[in-house]
C-alpha cells in the first residue's frame, strides 16, 4: 500500500506512503485537501461519492482518476499552501462537470 502507481494514499485522514516517496509540501497539501473533503462529506459520503464518480468517469473520455472532482480540486490547488485557509465548503463541486485540463508538473 499504496497502489503501485501512487506514492501515497489518504485513508480516513491517515497518510500511507511508499518508503521511497518524496513527502514534499505539495504532496502533503494535496492530501490535506482530501482530508478536508472527507470531513465535509462525513467520511463515508466521501468514499461513496469518490467510487461512484470514478465508475461514471470510466465511461468517459480521459483518465477516470484525474477526472474525479475531488482529485481535480486537490491537483489544482496542491501548490497553494494557503488554499485551505480560504477554501469554501464543497469547493470540489465546481469540478463536477469539467473535464480535467490540469496536468501535474513533474
Amino acid at each position: 500500500m499504496p497502489f503501485r502507481r501512487f506514492n501515497a494514499i489518504n485513508i480516513l485522514g491517515v497518510l500511507f506512503a511508499r518508503p521511497e516517496a518524496e513527502m514534499d509540501e505539495q504532496l502533503l497539501n494535496h492530501e490535506r485537501i482530501h482530508t478536508r473533503q472527507m470531513l465535509e462529506m462525513l467520511v463515508v459520503g466521501f468514499y461513496l461519492w469518490y467510487f461512484i464518480e470514478w465508475l461514471i468517469r470510466l465511461t468517459q473520455k480521459g483518465n477516470a482518476y484525474r477526472n474525479i472532482s475531488f482529485e481535480q480540486e486537490a491537483y489544482t490547488h496542491e501548490r497553494n499552501q494557503n488554499y485551505l485557509k480560504n477554501r469554501k465548503l464543497y469547493a470540489w463541486t465546481k469540478y463536477l462537470f469539467k473535464r480535467n485540463t490540469y496536468h501535474r508538473p513533474k
